[in-house]
């Protein structure tokens, strides 16, 4: 392992998971930005989860994804991501999921895109008839899974929508908590950043995703049945890229965090395209309020 500089000079940098691999007993595992980035897949991220899960370890992938378990796992396999690097997954999507299923009988508003729509026909499939979808005046509540064109708007430009749902007393059931996420080389808005905004109007509104605890709730009841006991925290290692999501959910439930720096944060943390700032990583983890216990600039073994 070879230091960062200071400020944070005692943070290590990996060479490769191998390095720290034999103290844990599973991986909790972010997705866009660690294992994917939208259009493929990121093949030494894939094996390197695919060697840890051979020498014992579990894999539960956990994401942001505003869609279903099952949706999001054909999504992965669809670019590619071999089956067998993983053992499980859960998503903001099916935690949110549940939430509509509790709300059975109530009109729901979707603010998001029509490509999301396959969280409201699982609902539907579940209850045994369709969630009855309204506009923003006839809504019980909101389930935000995006902006409706988020290549050509910005949150502001919903704000009097918000304010007004916000007057109504509406909680928004927040799909996605990301701010931001990168698709290829583009970096676009997410359904947080519409609930951050919609919470500033005094606006109700539920989390399910990282960094808010039910998610990590669902992953760990996940390994626990994947390995027959619940484990000790100190054997979970997360892994991700988004400081305010992978880092600060880990060190609020108390795991480990392997803080992968070409991510999310890539221009921020390496202006000059090679060498880490420093500074650019204290004022990151200063942000997200815990520290991780090494970094890697990308998973590979």
């Amino acid at each position: 392992m070879t230091p960062v500089q200071s400020p944070v000079a005692d943070i290590p940098v990996i060479e490769g998971l191998h390095e720290i691999a034999g103290r844990y007993d599973a991986l909790l595992c972010d997705v866009w930005g660690v294992l994917i980035d939208g259009k493929r897949h990121f093949p030494r991220a894939a094996e390197a989860l695919r060697r840890f899960r051979a020498k014992g370890g579990s894999v539960v992938l956990i994401t942001n994804a505003s869609r279903p378990d099952d949706e999001v796992r054909r999504q992965l396999l669809g670019l590619g991501l071999p089956e067998d690097c993983f053992d499980d997954l859960v998503s903001a999507g099916e935690l949110t999921l549940r939430g509509m299923l509790a709300r059975e009988g109530q009109a729901c508003y979707h603010l998001g895109p029509p490509r999301d729509n396959g969280l409201f026909e699982e609902a539907g499939r579940r209850l045994g008839a369709p969630i009855r979808k309204v506009g923003p005046q006839e809504a019980d509540y909101i389930v935000c899974t995006g902006l409706f064109a988020e290549r050509e708007e910005t949150p502001q430009d919903y704000d009097p929508g918000l304010k007004t749902l916000a007057a109504r007393g509406l909680e928004m059931l927040c799909a996605n908590p990301d701010i931001v996420v990168a698709i290829g080389d583009d970096i676009v808005y997410c359904a947080g950043a519409l609930a951050e905004r919609y919470a500033m109007f005094g606006g109700r509104v539920a989390m399910f995703g990282k960094p808010h605890p039910p998610i990590y709730a669902a992953a760990m009841e996940r390994l626990a049945g994947l390995r027959g006991a619940p484990l000790e925290k100190s054997r979970i290692l997360a892994v991700g890229d988004g400081a305010v999501t992978d880092l600060t959910g880990a060190g609020r439930v108390g795991l480990d965090c392997l803080f992968i720096t070409e991510g999310v944060h890539a221009l921020e943390l390496r202006p000059t395209g090679e060498d880490l700032d420093p500074l650019a990583l204290a004022r990151l983890i200063e942000v997200a309020g815990a520290r991780p216990v090494a970094l890697a600039r990308e998973v590979f073994w």
